[in-house]
């Protein structure tokens, strides 16, 4: 383990705009099933692996003939057909990757989404060659907020968790990085921050010259 600095990136909604897409295909999926899917339990659904989603309403409102996997699999799909077909990408965000790799920061992606979907935002980024390590919940037993994927990703950036930066954008993914030890810049999207009081740093946008400033006063 080096003293390198790395900055770890969440993927749904800091590097692609797709929480809208989840819900779609949640809603699609599970109401073909004979679910009854409500803004109120869509809430508490957020912060879930596809699985654990896929688990809650079974759970809720238990359906026959498919397996829990077939059915997350075919949200899965459906987010990935809404990515590939819609204008998602958060604006500016590969140009600030780049950015970050002329400043020789190592660069790690680390998302609660399917691996399945990982790559199909990469190759829509064309950034996959911009990162050193990717990686999905679904190689670790629990997703966020547990801060174990944060953990993980130190690890195979071969950096120590102080000297990593997490940019989240959902509170769940702020806890797992802060109990893992990272900084954590909240990414608002041009946006209220919301639910983001555990952050150390806020960026409004990719295309502003707030990096610079944060690495003036010692971003990590």
């Amino acid at each position: 383990m080096n003293n390198s600095k790395a900055i770890i990136f969440d993927m749904d909604g800091v590097l692609v705009d797709s929480e809208s897409y989840w819900k779609q295909a949640e809603f699609e999926v599970f109401t073909s099933l004979g679910v009854v899917v409500s803004d109120e339990l869509t809430n508490q659904t957020k912060a879930m692996t596809t699985l654990e989603v896929t688990r809650f309403w079974f759970e809720r409102f238990p359906w026959d003939d498919l397996s829990l996997e077939v059915v997350e699999q075919l949200v899965v799909s459906r987010v990935i057909a809404l990515i590939e077909t819609e204008d998602c990408l958060i604006k500016g965000v590969k140009s600030f990757v780049e950015k970050l790799k002329d400043k020789n920061y190592k660069i790690g992606l680390a998302t609660n989404s399917p691996e399945r979907i990982i790559p199909v935002v990469l190759k829509k980024l064309d950034a996959l060659h911009l990162f050193d390590v990717i990686l999905s919940a679904d190689s670790e037993i629990k997703g966020k907020p547990d801060p174990a994927i944060y953990l993980s990703a130190a690890k195979k950036l071969g950096t120590e968790p102080e000297a990593c930066l997490v940019i989240e954008d959902s509170y769940s993914g702020m806890l797992a990085a802060k109990n893992a030890g990272m900084k954590v810049m909240a990414f608002t999207n041009g946006g209220v921050a919301k639910n983001a009081t555990l952050a150390d740093f806020y960026l409004n946008s990719f295309e502003s010259d707030e990096l610079e400033f944060y690495e003036g006063n010692n971003l990590i």
